[in-house]
């Protein structure tokens, strides 16, 4: 299974928004086929596997990274490949949280005579398909915030100037992190004071991720560098400039979603990504769009970056949140990843819910 899992990391971002999946076929101790899943709408990690193995295929055991697919989508379900080919026994990390699948491709290979195993590695398995995972069973994107922060936990001077806190080895690094990711979420205020374009930049990708600005009154600057890209999505909620008209000659598109508490309603704009099939969602914002995303339980893991430098106590924090009276309240994290990158400390933590 640890083949299997490998080969399903191999996948780059074109699968989305499918899961990755690794696929390995042995008969006694050699391995006579494997594959991943390289591109939506290509062939799964079974086909490719079956196909590469051929006839040897027949009573071999098949170890896959997420259950075989029992549907009809721009591919046939694999399972039937795998029935069809005469493999014995097959090896499963985790069951498909997908309603579509579910167990059904389990239980038609067991009503197939295939003996199936399954729970194998699943924390592996789990790790390289949580934004997938998180939008089947939660109905919204995996959500990474990234915090580029001195020494003393400020992001920005008081004034809003925040170029450039983090090292150029940072900068760089933040690109794998985008490029991985299915859009981009950041707010008018960061879009009005820094200009960004928020593209995948010094890497290689095929398509740039959906950018999604979030901007309650309709106040971005129309002469904003990102609105002049492709694949933007600008969400708001009330237009009291009247701006929409000059943003739709723009061919900007645009959401309008319900306020709460006078703000876009984040759980509803979260939703409507699941519902567009955004597994992952990257988070570079301000303090105010990042204390409420942490304070509605809409940020799971953030990206740290740690420069050796001291802004003082007057600069912006991290987080924008109302001030806890009991130390009792705190958010609890949970250190996933620590390394150096240059001259920074890039620490990766996850909310325990």
């Amino acid at each position: 299974m640890s083949q299997a899992l490998s080969l399903a990391q191999k996948a780059s971002s074109r699968t989305k928004p499918n899961p990755y999946v690794g696929c390995v076929i042995v008969k006694g101790s050699n391995i006579i086929g494997q594959g991943y899943h390289s591109k939506a709408g290509e062939r799964h990690a079974e086909i490719i596997a079956i196909e590469d193995a051929g006839e040897l295929a027949r009573n071999a055991d098949l170890y896959v990274t997420l259950e075989p697919c029992a549907h009809y989508g721009k591919t046939p379900p694999c399972i039937k490949s795998i029935i069809s080919a005469g493999i014995k026994r097959v090896f499963i990390a985790m069951e498909d949280p997908n309603p579509l699948v579910k167990g059904k491709g389990i239980s038609i290979l067991r009503e197939n005579n295939i003996e199936v195993i399954t729970g194998i590695l699943v924390e592996q398995a789990t790790e390289i398909n949580l934004g997938f995972i998180t939008r089947m069973r939660l109905g919204r994107p995996y959500i990474r915030s990234k915090i580029a922060a001195s020494l003393d936990g400020k992001t920005s001077l008081m004034g809003g100037e925040s170029k450039w806190i983090s090292s150029e080895d940072s900068r760089k690094d933040v690109q794998i992190w985008r490029e991985k990711s299915c859009a981009i979420l950041t707010g008018v205020g960061t879009v009005n004071y820094d200009d960004p374009n928020m593209t995948v930049r010094h890497i290689s990708a095929k398509k740039q991720p959906l950018r999604v600005i979030v901007d309650t009154n309709l106040s971005v600057d129309l002469n904003s560098k990102i609105l002049a890209q492709e694949n933007i999505l600008l969400v708001y909620g009330r237009d009291p400039k009247n701006k929409l008209k000059s943003l739709l000659d723009l061919k900007v598109n645009t959401l309008c979603l319900p306020l709460d508490k006078k703000k876009i309603h984040l759980h509803k704009l979260m939703e409507y990504l699941a519902e567009t099939e955004i597994n992952n969602l990257w988070v570079e914002a301000g303090p105010n769009l990042n204390g409420s995303l942490l304070e509605l339980g809409l940020i799971d893991e953030l990206i740290t970056y740690i420069a050796p430098i001291l802004l003082g106590g007057n600069a912006n924090s991290m987080f924008n949140n109302p001030v806890l009276k009991l130390v009792k309240n705190k958010i609890q994290l949970k250190l996933h990843d620590v390394r150096s990158v240059g001259p920074d400390l890039r620490i990766q933590s996850r909310v325990i819910r």
